[in-house]
């Protein structure tokens, strides 16, 4: 206990003992006053010890209470000259009033008062007026700092060794890929067994020079499977150089028939080795999703890709086919009823997939129905044609229809597209989890979540390709309604540009099969015919064209008019035709008031990067976006800008 806590306890014994002595003074006067009076003579002296002790006590405690300030004030001056924190206090022109010593070593001057604060520390420019927190680098060293301008006060705190730890951290983070041969069986056929074993090592030695390049572990777990351990710093690397080992592998068998392309898929930024082979696992699928010959890399919820330049190889077997048109038959057998549903602002292939898939519906005699929202031109001849039909009109119902008809033993299958958002009525996917996917475009970040069967095949041509292989093996003698071969061929013919681009040879039996149920040639060739306005528009997009690094034409509608996205589309393919041009992008304002960009390509240039960077996607060839309330002039200026970084990190020749 304190000394003067000590005396004032010994105080008040005292002034306790003077009051019991004058308590029995006055009872001694009582009994006699002799011995009263001695009493009260000692009650006196008591008193006089008692006001003595108390003065001393107030000279000592005020002795003691100025020592201790004097104390707390030599700590506090001292804390300030020696605290690893800089404070700097300003006044209202920036000029320096006080700062303490860390300031002059920070800044290597003798003194920094009565100097411009942004003259000592330029980095300081940049704060706001506002109180804040910033990280600014002087004299290469990193420092904290916090404003408070309401005292016209920064605290300065050097993060250095922190900041250089902290990144150590994150660049020692473990990251699992695993890197996937696309096409071996493909590129193998037909080559003897030296031939093979040659091209094996040709391509494994290539990728064991490049795991000991980067300093990265990598086993061969399958034939055509390896897996890689590295840490992110070297992710880093790898994504600085946008995995040329893409292009290494592809280039080195270019002299095959068939180039061996790698997809690589790599999963980074989590503690956990189970998260980690899984983000690589599913990275790995969204790169085969897409058509294979690039690299995924899935940090958390984000994903970046690289490559993608080639088309996708042309599958030589029809297992997959006969196994998925088995699975969807026996969902189709176990469901209340299916609902069909393609994207906003159907086409051709979305409407003629969709009526292939009734068909099968129909051939097990279950209720079926296609989800439509609204009719456009790209879409209008057809469905004046189903309106005639005796039967098909009644399997087309609206949105609103679809969700008081959906329930969880309900089957929805989404035809041309894999988006939720990209779908017509998307509270159909939340109703029911027995969800089927069948698409050819390569696939995207978004993915409805959990699908029971998945047939998304970016070799193919259109989706109307791939339902049809699905209804050759779906039942023995099938039979169709000319009508709907004529859709399902309508639709490929659309996205194949009359069999000109993206046909291969199981684009042409699909046309063959559906010619032989009753396919109509002339009235596809009347379904896809343009009325002489809509031709001027496509003109008048095109007389507007400008054309970037001798390559790239970019063409804008006329603000003022709205142009449906089948105008859009063809005129970016009159586009594609014109002599020196390898990618053509035309932009407009669709009637919904969005402004759309189509691009297409001869496969030089990858528009479906181009256009996921702007929202969108589609395949290497061919692509599109939306874009919300901008102007078309804003979206020029965007499509230019992402152009140009592509220019700068190498152009655009694969």
């Amino acid at each position: 206990m304190p000394k003067f806590l000590l005396k004032r306890w010994h105080g008040l014994h005292m002034i306790l003992a003077l009051f019991t002595c004058v308590i029995l003074a006055v009872i001694l006067t009582t009994f006699n006053w002799g011995y009263g009076v001695i009493g009260f003579a000692l009650t006196g002296v008591v008193a006089y010890y008692t006001f003595k002790a108390e003065q001393k006590f107030r000279r000592d405690l005020q002795r003691y209470v100025a020592t201790l300030s004097h104390r707390v004030k030599k700590v506090g001056d001292e804390v300030l000259q020696e605290l690893p924190i800089g404070i700097i206090l300003y006044n209202e022109d920036r000029i320096i009033e006080w700062s303490n010593p860390f300031m002059n070593r920070m800044t290597e001057k003798d003194s920094v008062i009565g100097s411009s604060l942004y003259d000592v520390i330029p980095q300081l420019a940049e704060l706001d007026d506002e109180a804040n927190e910033a990280d600014i680098v002087f004299d290469e060293r990193i420092y904290h700092v916090l404003h408070r301008p309401e005292e016209r006060l920064l605290y300065f705190t050097d993060v250095t060794e922190l900041k250089e730890l902290k990144l150590l951290y994150n660049q020692e983070k473990v990251v699992f890929a695993i890197v996937h041969l696309d096409n071996l069986d493909e590129v193998a056929q037909g080559m003897d067994e030296q031939n093979r074993t040659l091209m094996l090592t040709e391509v494994t030695g290539a990728l064991t020079n490049w795991a000991q390049e980067h300093q990265m572990y990598m086993k061969r777990y399958a034939s055509d499977k390896f897996f890689v351990v590295m840490d992110q710093a070297t992710l880093d690397e790898l994504e600085q150089t946008r995995f040329d080992i893409l292009d290494v592998v592809r280039e080195m068998t270019a002299d095959n028939k068939i180039p061996v392309t790698l997809s690589i898929g790599v999963g980074a930024g989590e503690n956990s080795l189970i998260e980690l082979g899984e983000l690589a696992q599913s990275s790995l699928d969204i790169a085969l999703g897409r058509g294979g010959d690039q690299a995924a890399v899935k940090t958390g919820g984000k994903i970046r890709f690289y490559g993608g330049k080639s088309n996708a190889v042309e599958k030589r077997t029809r297992v997959r086919a006969r196994v998925i048109s088995h699975a969807l038959r026996d969902l189709i057998q176990e469901s209340e009823n299916v609902l069909i549903m393609g994207h906003k602002g159907a086409d051709m292939d979305a409407i003629g997939a969709a009526i292939g898939v009734l068909r099968a519906v129909r051939s097990n005699d279950k209720e079926g129905y296609i989800v439509l929202d609204e009719t456009n031109a790209s879409i209008e001849r057809l469905m004046n044609e189903i309106e005639k039909h005796e039967t098909l009109p009644s399997f087309f119902i609206t949105p609103e229809e679809a969700v008081q008809l959906v329930s969880e033993h309900s089957l929805v299958v989404m035809v041309d597209t894999h988006r939720p958002s990209m779908t017509i009525e998307p509270k159909l996917l939340n109703t029911t989890s027995r969800i089927v996917v069948v698409d050819h475009h390569r696939r995207a970040e978004e993915f409805v979540q959990d699908p029971v069967l998945i047939y998304l095949e970016p070799y193919a041509s259109s989706t109307c390709e791939l339902v049809t292989e699905l209804l050759q093996y779906h039942k023995e003698n099938l039979e169709m309604d000319p009508l709907e071969a004529t859709a399902l061929l309508a639709g490929i013919m659309v996205d194949t540009r009359s069999f000109a681009y993206r046909t291969g040879s199981r684009t042409f039996e699909a046309a063959s099969f559906l010619r032989r149920n009753g396919a109509d040639i002339s009235q596809v060739q009347q379904l896809l015919k343009e009325n002489l306005e809509d031709y001027k528009k496509k003109i008048g997009i095109v007389q507007n064209a400008e054309v970037l690094y001798d390559q790239i034409a970019i063409a804008k509608g006329d603000p003022d008019v709205t142009y449906d996205q089948v105008q859009i589309a063809q005129a970016a393919d009159t586009l594609l035709t014109m002599s020196g041009i390898k990618a053509s992008f035309v932009i407009c304002r669709r009637p919904d008031d969005l402004v759309s960009i189509s691009a297409r390509s001869f496969g030089e240039v990858n528009v479906q990067t181009i256009m996921e960077q702007l929202g969108g996607g589609g395949h290497l060839t061919n692509a599109a976006t939306q874009l919300g309330d901008i102007s078309i002039d804003e979206a020029v200026e965007r499509l230019k800008h992402v152009l140009d970084e592509i220019q700068n990190e190498g152009g655009f020749s694969s």
